[in-house]
């Protein structure tokens, strides 16, 4: 197991040299004066602070790769040979009422004003970000006839170029924040899934909420404490000196600094290329919290909800607390390492409490205050998600408070996918992977023909992206219904922390799951002794 291994990425496009790699310093065990690189230091040599983050930016996304000690892979799935949960009162299970595609995979959150879903997954925050603005349609069309949630994510109105604002400096339009809702609710089911627009430091000042809820007519809004890919504020990359001065004058921390004639000759001589734009840090306080909660539903909103990061148990015990004074609807907690299209590589790698840690920290808490009989905010898990066994133990793991998981990169790459085969398809340029299922969108996507019953010839209007989102979301419903039916769960909501078993005695200590030897021993003790 490699705990810490600060050598080449590919996420910075470094590599050593030598096969042999210090662990602790990631150097090569052997350096020569007069290599020609390419490791870490190599090339922060003479390009510095870009090698801080991943690149190219607004071409990829980037996830953490440190091993940890313990993670979800430590859990396994309990199965039964008798049994059956979730079926109608009075109903016994049998081999016909019990196949899995009759098992419900629905969920919904909220504290009074509830939002179902028709798979209990959604997507993570897609804001300012390059990769998130130019695959907006993808995303948003998929989710929506997926019958999930989007997040929409910070930033979005403050960095649109065509942002209009009154003379305090509040937004009156923003162009893309229109078409990002617009986007969602063209093809949203009543009922099923919506988009939630969150904000930070920058987006409260900007009067973000105001403008979605009042002019857009957004119901949900989220606060945003922090993510589990970075501690600090959001970042994005701005190409131009002209846009860096924009955001500058908007108010934004833009570094290196845009305005300084030095910096200014480096971007013409061509050393610079980018700058970074950064959000300010978040400072919470318990009051301002409920005032702004309060605030958000004077204005409007139907919902608010709490996006919390991989702060430490004190952090978490706040927000867990303050959530459930508030009546928060939901209660998004982010674990490291994450990942995203904009983060420091090295700050997702070694910052934050790891999200198997983490969500058996708020376990913990959210017990506390049910048995305290206080309401316990329904919980949504992220930060490394990607197959519907990592949802099942989710689920399980934090039954029954958790209603969902929260997925980043895992609900983009469809997005990605489905978006360049449309792409290759007009160059005729189809890749083998891609080309041994056929050449036509019908003969490519296993659910475009129930797309199609469905939608009719509306379905020839969606981004192929969408129909990736939505065939990746289909698997995800078939895999955990069929997981559920052979653990007897015929619904969500029986889902049970009993459902699993800890493969190590750490697992089972941190988590409180039973060691798999320990695992329903005492009726197997009894069935033998009777």
């Amino acid at each position: 197991m490699n705990l810490q291994s600060p050598r080449g990425n590919d996420v910075t496009q470094t590599a050593n040299r030598s096969k042999d790699v210090v662990p602790g310093s990631g150097l090569c065990s052997r350096c020569v004066d007069g290599c020609r690189g390419n490791c870490e230091v190599f090339k922060a040599s003479f390009r510095g602070r870009e090698v801080i983050y991943p690149g190219p930016f607004g071409e990829i996304t980037a996830g953490g790769d440190k091993d940890y000690p313990i993670d979800y892979s430590h859990l396994n799935i309990q199965g039964y040979a008798l049994g059956a949960k979730g079926l109608p009162e009075g109903v016994e299970g049998n081999p016909d009422n019990t196949l899995f595609p009759m098992v419900d995979t629905e969920t919904e959150f909220g504290y009074e004003n509830k939002v179902k879903m028709r798979v209990p997954i959604f997507t993570g925050a897609l804001g300012s970000t390059e990769i998130a603005r130019k695959n907006w349609e993808h995303f948003a069309v998929g989710a929506a006839i997926s019958g999930v949630s989007i997040v929409c994510g910070e930033n979005v109105c403050g960095i649109d170029p065509a942002l209009e604002r009154d003379s305090k400096g509040k937004v009156t339009r923003s162009p893309d924040m229109e078409r990002r809702v617009e986007m969602f609710r063209r093809y949203q089911e009543d009922g099923y899934g919506d988009i939630l627009v969150q904000m930070n430091v920058e987006d409260t000042r900007l009067g973000v909420a105001e403008y979605c809820i009042e002019k857009l007519g957004v119901t949900t809004m989220e606060l945003k404490w922090g993510q589990g890919a970075k501690c600090i504020g959001g970042e994005i990359k701005v190409n131009s000196l002209e846009r860096a001065l924009e955001l500058q004058a908007r108010g934004y921390l833009v570094t290196p600094d845009p305005s300084d004639p030095a910096i200014q000759a480096a971007f013409k001589d061509g050393a610079i290329r980018q700058f970074e734009r950064h959000s300010r840090l978040g400072f919470v306080d318990e009051e301002a919290f409920y005032a702004e909660v309060q605030r958000l539903r004077d204005l409007g909103a139907k919902r608010v909800t709490l996006k919390t990061g991989a702060y430490p148990m004190r952090e978490l015990a706040m927000a867990m607390k303050w959530a459930s004074n508030a009546k928060i609807d939901l209660l998004t907690i982010d674990g490291a390492p994450g990942g995203t299209g904009m983060s420091p590589w090295r700050m997702m790698e070694e910052w934050g409490v790891p999200t198997f840690y983490l969500q058996c920290m708020a376990n913990e808490l959210a017990e506390k205050l049910a048995a305290q009989g206080a309401y316990v905010p329904d919980i949504a898990i992220a930060g490394g998600f990607s197959t519907e066994d990592h949802v099942f133990k989710v689920l399980a793991l934090g039954a029954p408070h958790t209603k969902a998981v929260c997925m980043g990169r895992a609900l983009m790459i469809p997005g990605f996918v489905g978006k360049n085969i449309e792409i290759w398809m007009k160059e005729q340029d189809l890749p083998k992977s891609v080309s041994a299922f056929g050449t036509t969108k019908e003969e490519i996507f296993v659910t475009y023909e129930t797309l199609k019953a469905k939608y009719g010839d509306e379905v020839d209007k969606f981004p192929l992206g969408a129909i990736g989102i939505y065939t990746y979301a289909d698997k995800i419903k078939v895999g955990l219904q069929q997981l559920m039916s052979g653990s007897r769960n015929m619904r969500l909501d029986t889902i049970s922390r009993s459902d699993l078993m800890a493969l190590t005695k750490d697992a089972a200590e941190i988590s409180g799951i039973p060691f798999v030897m320990d695992a329903y021993r005492e009726e197997a003790m009894r069935i033998i002794e009777g």
